[in-house]
């Protein structure tokens, strides 16, 4: 099977100089947990909620706030992005994306075209599903 079958293929991207405070409605708003840097339609990179909150100052929007934390939020995108993202394609296996995940820390891979831009995106509770319905298949 392949990954096209699992991928989800609403991806929310995002552009390299995009602040945090907007990478940070952007999560809110979709409840995403990643979201893929473009630039000229090609991605450039990945980043995870985790990402984020490593990146913005824990006293942001807290009695505790200073500036200095409120500057956290003026960062950029290609600030924080992961670059050398790990990508599928949607002719690749289900088998394939199992072996990335349990080869490399990770809990999301998008899913790129020819042109490297992309079009979905698997994370693990995606193959999860997947290993409980062929299980449920076979009862």
């Amino acid at each position: 099977m392949s990954i096209a079958q699992i991928m989800s293929t609403r991806v929310v991207s995002v552009h390299m100089d995009d602040s945090l405070q907007s990478l940070r409605a952007l999560f809110e708003a979709t409840g995403f947990h990643h979201l893929v840097v473009v630039q000229d339609n090609v991605m450039k990179g990945i980043i995870s909620d985790r990402d984020l909150l490593k990146a913005v100052s824990p006293f942001v929007d807290t009695i505790s706030e200073r500036m200095l934390d409120r500057a956290t939020l003026d960062k950029k995108a290609h600030q924080i992005m992961t670059r050398n993202v790990i990508t599928l394609t949607q002719k690749d296996s289900i088998y394939t994306a199992i072996a990335l995940f349990n080869d490399n820390k990770i809990s999301c891979i998008p899913v790129i075209n020819e042109e490297a831009h992309p079009i979905g995106i698997v994370s693990w509770r995606d193959v999860m599903r997947f290993m409980q319905s062929r299980v449920e298949a076979k009862r």
